[in-house]
């Protein structure tokens, strides 16, 4: 019922670098606004970056600002997540949404994908 599927994810050395994705089915990245979020252990879910709709506007979360990249392929249905010189205290789940979407209205996620930095 969650259309989004991420992949990516992995162990990386601090300084590394990984590409997520996040498929979707049913949706339309050009009507929704995209994000990425990620959430530590034992900590709560936080957002890491953001495109609008039409990419009018995109937004990092301090932390990882100079660092992470989103982007999309409207015609696949892909959103990415493009991080470089990761950090130990990037470890997390990532999961993408759309802010405004009734999925994440209603609290659905898909299973995100494992991102774990450690020397």
């Amino acid at each position: 019922q969650v259309p989004f599927v991420e992949s990516g994810g992995g162990l990386v050395q601090p300084g590394g670098s990984l590409r997520l994705s996040c498929t979707a089915s049913g949706i339309s990245f050009s009507a929704y606004d995209m994000a990425w979020y990620r959430q530590a252990p034992g900590k709560q879910r936080e957002l890491v970056a953001l495109m609008t709709h039409d990419e009018s506007t995109i937004t990092y979360a301090d932390s990882v600002k100079g660092r992470f990249t989103i982007d999309r392929d409207i015609v696949r249905r892909a959103l990415y997540l493009q991080m470089n010189n990761l950090k130990p205290e990037d470890t997390g789940v990532y999961f993408c949404n759309g802010p405004r979407s009734t999925f994440f209205v209603n609290d659905r996620w898909g299973q995100g994908t494992q991102v774990t930095v450690s020397s």
